[in-house]
């Protein structure tokens, strides 16, 4: 899972030790559930909120997305779904990072 890789990650694995790991893991599954069409339901917050304060930086964003290419490609996943996957990422990219 994502998370997972997330914790393996030098220049993320900071930002998790005081997360409850085991609603931020359960988010994160939902939220790519119910986002990719699954009968998930997203109970966490916007992503603005949750990332308020944070102050996360371009640098931490690009291993965000390495860490999902990754795990996505280890699950092989098609291009075009990765690629829109991908894309609902970027797409937050103003709502998490500098705030």
């Amino acid at each position: 899972m994502i998370v997972n890789r997330h914790l393996a990650h030098p220049l993320l694995k900071p930002r998790f030790h005081k997360s409850g790991l085991a609603a931020v893991r359960a988010n994160v599954l939902d939220f790519f559930n119910m986002g990719t069409g699954g009968s998930a339901v997203y109970k966490g917050e916007d992503m603005k909120t949750v990332h308020t304060g944070m102050n996360l930086t371009e640098a931490e964003f690009v291993a965000v997305l390495d860490d999902a290419l990754a795990a996505l490609d280890a699950h092989d996943i098609d291009p075009v779904t990765r690629n829109e996957i991908l894309g609902i990422f970027y797409s937050f990219k103003d709502e998490i990072l500098y705030c």
